[in-house]
């Protein structure tokens, strides 16, 4: 087992993180840029190394420096957490190289699964089922005309280097699809140094459920089931649930099933998630893997009771998996992240002090943040504050949960995300588990913020 664990991140991530090294009786290392100075994941590690100035390329994305702190401190792991370097094929190389572990799947998998038009084939030939698409980069605009006309509109247009919602564009017709191919292209290459897209068949009312899977150095992997990830903001999730209120049982097995063969066809070491596209007839199709411990791994872990990071580092340092898990009872759980963004202004990002802060609790209650009371949230990074996970045994009982959770959450001083989880608990679609990925844009939630009674 390792001694030493350097956490390559910041954040609540990296205290989340920090929390079970210590359970584990393995030291810490936090890194930190010069506007995380006083976060608490510095406070609470072991040792503490600043890493440089507040962009995130010039400290939290400079391999350089994370390495040389790695050297300093004596570690013999880094974690990276999500996000960041977490999915960087080179930095996984570079810690190998000089002889730390990496926490996490290989470069050489990250690489296999990062491109989108290498992962599909890689599917394909595993026998996932895949969205009917160009099987490889649109190089010209006339080709784009093309493949437009075979696929049937609408289509949608992505970066193969792509995340986020950078360099996507859904396509309704062929009076749209040179605008959208050049805009998908130029953003692409902006945001990634690499503008090279690929076209599929756009599902209609999708759902976008992933499945969290895990594999050991033998090469044997299995599932912890799904989570349903379908409220999203411009591609960008805002609310996760398990199990699923939308896909039935032998579903849920058949995709568990595929994700399982798609980790073992590329020996995958580590935890991450199979993420898929399921329509309104519950067919189930590949759309990526995230090669990392993600944002709502919280959701899993509350209702399959289970330490997902833990598992993280044991397989890390070569314990074989913990075998099949499945959900020990029926339970539900449910995440909002609250972010500091102001959600009657086109969710405009709020950073600022934290003047007051009261955070929820009670039984089947859980709240991952790093803030405070007098933290000050800087502009350089990602705008989430917390997560709140609420359990409970019945959808119905943990929206209920939810709800209350979200009126006893208090942060003043800045914008945050909870009057929209408190308004959203109270959409028919949502409470009848009857949303896709569209929910947002038939959702008049400013609306319903300024007509609630309570707001936080």
């Amino acid at each position: 087992m390792f001694k030493k664990i350097l956490i390559a991140n910041r954040g609540e991530i990296a205290l989340r993180i920090i929390r079970t090294c210590k359970e584990m009786g393995i030291k810490t290392v936090a890194v930190y840029s010069t506007a995380d100075r006083d976060s608490l994941h510095v406070r609470f590690a072991d040792e503490a190394v600043c890493i440089g100035p507040p962009r995130s390329r010039d400290s939290y994305l400079n391999m350089v420096h994370i390495i040389a702190a790695v050297e300093l401190t004596g570690a013999d792991a880094v974690h990276p957490g999500y996000g960041f370097l977490a999915e960087n094929a080179e930095f996984a190389d570079l810690c190998t190289k000089y002889g730390v572990k990496f926490i996490g799947p290989t470069g050489a998998q990250i690489r296999a699964m990062g491109d989108k038009i290498t992962a599909k084939e890689t599917m394909i030939k595993a026998g996932v089922p895949c969205i009917p698409g160009s099987g490889g980069l649109v190089d010209t605009l006339e080709d784009a005309r093309k493949l437009g006309k075979q696929i049937g509109y609408p289509v949608i247009i992505k970066a193969t280097a792509g995340g986020g919602g950078k360099g996507m564009r859904v396509v309704h017709s062929e009076a749209e699809i040179e605008k959208a191919y050049t805009t998908a292209r130029a953003e692409a290459g902006a945001s990634f140094n690499n503008d090279g897209v690929y076209m599929e068949k756009f599902i209609v009312e999708p759902h976008h459920i992933e499945i969290q899977v895990a594999g050991d150095q033998n090469g044997r992997a299995c599932h912890l089931s799904e989570r349903d990830c379908s409220v999203q903001r411009r591609h960008q999730k805002l609310v996760e649930e398990a199990p699923s209120p939308f896909i039935s049982d032998a579903v849920r097995q058949k995709m568990g099933e595929a994700a399982v063969r798609a980790c073992e066809a590329i020996k995958y070491e580590g935890v991450g998630t199979i993420e898929f596209l399921v329509d309104i007839h519950q067919n189930f199709y590949f759309m990526e893997m995230n090669t990392r411990i993600q944002v709502e791994h919280p959701v899993t872990e509350e209702v399959m009771d289970f330490d997902l990071i833990k598992e993280q580092i044991l397989l890390a340092a070569g314990t074989p998996i913990s075998g099949e898990m499945y959900f020990p009872e029926k339970m539900h759980a449910i995440e909002c992240r609250v972010n500091a963004e102001d959600p009657l202004n086109g969710f405009a990002p709020s950073p600022g002090r934290i003047t007051a802060l009261h955070t929820p609790k009670g039984y089947g209650v859980r709240v991952d943040t790093h803030i405070y009371a007098g933290y000050t949230i800087p502009p350089y990074y990602d705008s989430l504050l917390a997560k709140v996970i609420c359990r409970a045994k019945s959808r119905e009982e943990c929206i209920v949960k939810m709800e209350r959770a979200m009126k006893e959450f208090i942060i003043e001083g800045v914008k945050t995300t909870i009057p929209f989880h408190i308004a959203l608990m109270n959409n028919p679609e949502f409470r009848a588990g009857k949303y896709d990925t569209g929910l947002l844009e038939r959702f008049d939630y400013a609306a319903a913020i300024r007509e609630m009674e309570f707001v936080p």
